[in-house]
């Protein structure tokens, strides 16, 4: 006896499972008669997109050249303009409105269409008629009970005898193709069974569908849930396209940023290293000096001298034996002279001017030595600002402001003119914050315990701070 129910459990899932995909195939059979259909009409479609928008862009776009002779790529050709019709259309087909006044105007032509039909409005004819389409109001909020509320009322209907109306049947019809977008393909193939039975047993026991022939009937139950299913796998294959490509360009952005960093760290500590090899050096040379600038010095103080020197030459040898891989990829012609310091800052103006922009120097405070380390990092802060304006807002007026407080240097660069495009990577923009010019600016701030600010600001322009503790 369980054996039996068993076999016969196993055979009803089959035919579940069967009849969902029929239903897919129909579907998609469909689809692809569509698809013909449409790529039959895009030629007319397409001159008639011509002639509302007039004459068409070039096919081939040609390169522009900047201010300075640079030459900028080619844009991909942009779409035609929306026709003003079409976008008020697509605003009414997303607003909150579409559903309900499309489904009060629905119910409308059903107590019209009753009423040609019988001699009094208020019949039995009419009653299923509006129970048949006043639930399309409400098909987004709550489709699946609307769904019930008009397919039973069309059933109802059409086994109680009254009259075969379009109407009902045409809004039957369309609660069967947006049931099934919401549907899994199995349960698709279940509404499909039970449509078809219910229109077996209409046939069977009323005449309410004796004007139509039975194959048209099923074909049209048949084509309404198939297309529903098929357009059901279409937005759920598009939506994971969709998010498989944002998870695969957030990847590629995290890579590209966690390289940007690697390479600014390693150039920060292949500067760092030219100031503090300067700076040891120095130590070493002044303790081996030493015993010769002072004679009277004790014969201990000398041996603390010499031992002093030894000392720093071994840290210059580790430091050049660890920092090797960092020098092993920089330039061959790489920068000789000394790092660069805050006296220097007059020099990058005079580049900036001279690429064509505006630039103002003001110095807040009282001055004071800074190590070498935080005049450094201030330098290239203000140097990658100078360059991202000249990148992304060239001609633009920049403000740099040095600030001297008691406890921190902070630098501000300001330009007032649009602040740095986007990045944009097929088709989708990077946030400005990605660049390796602000990534390298925050990590010199954090190196040094600082903090570091970038973004839109309130002119329009663009804002680079930072501040620099003088101790960490």
């Amino acid at each position: 006896m369980s054996s039996e129910k068993t076999l016969g459990t196993g055979a009803a899932e089959h035919l579940w499972r069967l009849s969902g995909r029929g239903v897919a195939a129909v579907g998609q059979l469909l689809l692809w008669v569509l698809e013909g259909i449409g790529r039959l009409l895009k030629p007319l479609l397409d001159k008639a997109l011509a002639k509302i928008h007039g004459r068409p862009q070039p096919a081939v776009p040609l390169p522009s050249f900047g201010p300075y002779g640079t030459m900028i790529a080619p844009q991909a050709a942009q779409p035609a303009p929306t026709p003003r019709w079409m976008a008020s259309w697509q605003r009414f087909f997303s607003s909150w409105v579409y559903a309900p006044v499309t489904g009060l105007l629905f119910t409308l032509a059903a107590v019209y269409e009753a009423g040609t039909n019988t001699d009094d409005l208020f019949s039995v004819q009419g009653a299923f008629a509006v129970a048949a389409a006043l639930p399309l109001v409400w098909r987004r909020e709550v489709p699946k009970p609307a769904a019930a509320l008009v397919l039973g009322a069309a059933a109802a209907s059409l086994l109680s005898g009254q009259a075969f109306l379009v109407t009902t049947m045409a809004a039957a019809l369309w609660m069967l193709y947006l049931l099934a977008q919401t549907l899994p393909r199995a349960s698709a193939g279940v509404l499909a069974v039970t449509s078809l039975t219910v229109v077996g047993v209409v046939y069977l026991a009323g005449d309410g569908l004796d004007a139509i022939p039975w194959p048209a009937a099923v074909a049209a139950v048949i084509g309404a849930i198939g297309l529903g299913d098929a357009r059901r796998t279409v937005q759920t294959t598009a939506a994971e396209a969709r998010e498989q490509r944002t998870e695969t360009l957030q990847a590629l952005g995290d890579a590209q940023r966690d390289q940007a960093v690697m390479r600014e760290r390693a150039r920060i500590a292949r500067e760092l290293h030219d100031v503090v090899a300067h700076s040891v050096s120095m130590i070493a040379v002044q303790a081996e000096t030493a015993p010769y600038t002072m004679p009277s010095l004790t014969d201990e103080a000398k041996e603390g001298y010499a031992e002093i020197a030894h000392t720093a030459r071994e840290a210059l040898v580790e430091m050049r034996r660890l920092l090797g891989v960092l020098r092993s990829d920089a330039p061959a012609d790489g920068e000789v002279t000394p790092q660069p310091r805050l006296d220097r800052i007059g020099d990058l103006l005079d580049q900036h001017r001279g690429a064509g922009g505006a630039a103002a120097l003001s110095v807040r405070g009282t001055e004071h030595p800074l190590s070498a380390t935080l005049e450094l990092s201030a330098y290239r802060i203000v140097q990658e600002a100078l360059t991202n304006v000249r990148r992304h807002a060239p001609g633009a007026p920049v403000q740099i402001d040095l600030t001297y407080h008691p406890d921190r240097l902070a630098v501000r660069v300001h330009n007032a003119a649009a602040g740095p495009a986007q990045t944009r990577v097929d088709g989708f923009p990077l946030p400005a914050a990605g660049g390796h010019g602000l990534i390298g600016m925050r990590e010199r701030a954090t190196m040094l315990g600082g903090d570091f600010r970038a973004g839109p600001a309130a002119d329009g322009g663009f804002d680079v701070s930072a501040d620099l503790p003088f101790r960490t």
